[in-house]
């Protein structure tokens, strides 16, 4: 696709609500493609690559946290999940199937575009420059703080939008605690115990893929009274 504007693939069963968010975001400067369910989306995904996936949760067949725990393991496109279940505990089982934010419906459009744009920002720039890459090592992997990469020997580790600006965060501060408030703050969501909650089970998520023993955590550390902090090597 020549275009440089970002792709988006929205997915949700309610045909208004597609067309009315695919007029609002192509307006907003954005390739849009819908899809009508779980099903719909695997055959678009098949065949496409977007940068950022919206997708509804209650949805008829795979619901979209059933999807969106499907598309984790296959790729790193981001995801924001739109749902209308209040329950935290809901928002979270979003959270840790993959998701890199949730917005609860009803929502004002204008909040949409502010976090996919939020989600957008976080991913890594390609660096076309020739200075050497910054480095951290921990343990067997090792993360490309200049390019957003992390690798366990040849392999590429993936990483979700979140858990990538999670590690720019801490990579500019090693050694220091960063308060869960910062956290939230940095990652550019608005406050409060939810998003700390959430928070949390982005560190649990990332602490999976850093971590040989994630309960007993040694380079993800939790510094009580004080928030986490990244140790590397």
């Amino acid at each position: 696709m020549m275009s440089d504007n970002p792709h988006l693939l929205v997915v949700d069963d309610d045909e208004r609500i597609r067309v009315l968010l695919q007029k609002f975001l192509v307006r907003s400067g954005f390739l849009v493609t819908s899809a009508r369910d779980a099903d719909h989306a695997r055959r678009i995904l098949s065949g496409l690559d977007f940068d950022l996936i919206v997708l509804d949760v209650m949805m008829p067949g795979d619901d979209g946290v059933t999807l969106c725990g499907e598309l984790r393991r296959q790729r790193d496109t981001p995801i924001l999940l739109l749902t209308a279940k209040a329950e935290t505990s809901d928002r979270i089982a979003g959270l840790e199937a993959g998701a890199d934010d949730y917005l609860p419906k009803p929502f004002e459009p204008k909040e949409l575009l502010l976090r996919i744009n939020s989600i957008l920002r976080r991913m890594p720039a390609t660096d076309t420059g020739v200075a050497l890459p910054k480095v951290l090592h921990l343990g067997p992997l090792r993360y490309d703080i200049e390019r957003g990469e992390m690798w366990r020997g040849e392999d590429l580790v993936r990483l979700t939008a979140t858990e990538n600006q999670l590690l720019q965060i801490f990579s500019g501060q090693p050694g220091e605690p960063v308060s869960r408030a910062d956290l939230v703050e940095k990652l550019g969501r608005s406050g409060g115990q939810a998003q700390e909650r959430a928070v949390d089970v982005q560190i649990t998520r990332l602490r999976r893929k850093l971590e040989e023993d994630p309960k007993q955590p040694r380079y993800l550390q939790t510094v009580r009274g004080a928030g986490y902090m990244l140790a590397p090597d």
